[in-house]
């Protein structure tokens, strides 16, 4: 498990998958904005990979967040489209309702930065997230990533175009004090 200060990052259980589509999946307006298609529910027993973990695709890495204190279950982190040639990833993540306001979203950047920088020896993570999306944007920033610039009503979320924020941050940008 990778560690942070209130979070672990582990391997997806099967008893996972039950809390994680019921309390983040199947939330049609936090599936719409969390995913970059539109809301389709997902059978129980799918093999969606929002879900259900494909070692074999090395290109999306895909984490449960724990809380460090219980082992709770509080959602999700991913590294994804892990490009080993140019050495970068994007970085996604998201909190059951229940986990939100308390901090681990900046903790599970810190994780993922820790895991992508110094485990696969990347040279640059990038975050994308809708520009209302306050936590995310605090959370990276919080971890040093900056503001490369938006993408201007690039989204269709919920019967309406959104911008999206484009964050990156490199490896000799990384703040190393902010490791887990």
């Amino acid at each position: 498990m990778l560690r942070g200060s209130k979070v672990g990052l582990r391997a997806r259980h099967d008893d996972d998958i039950p809390i994680l589509r019921a309390e983040l999946y199947d939330d049609v307006v936090n599936s719409s904005r969390a995913e970059g298609g539109p809301w389709r529910p997902i059978t129980p027993g799918s093999k969606d990979p929002r879900l259900v973990v494909d070692d074999k695709e090395h290109g999306h890495v895909p984490f449960s967040v724990v809380e460090l204190d219980g082992g709770t279950l509080v959602g999700t982190a991913t590294l994804w489209g892990i490009d080993n040639h140019n050495r970068s990833a994007h970085i996604g993540l998201g909190l059951l309702p229940s986990a939100r306001g308390k901090g681990y979203g900046t903790d599970v950047v810190a994780v993922l930065c820790q895991y992508g920088f110094v485990v696969r020896g990347l040279q640059r993570l990038q975050i994308e997230t809708l520009s209302d999306n306050a936590a995310m944007l605090r959370s990276a920033e919080r971890n040093g990533f900056v503001r490369e610039g938006v993408l201007r009503s690039s989204a269709w979320v919920m019967g309406e175009f959104m911008d999206e924020v484009l964050l990156g941050l490199l490896t000799r940008d990384w703040k190393h004090d902010s490791e887990p």
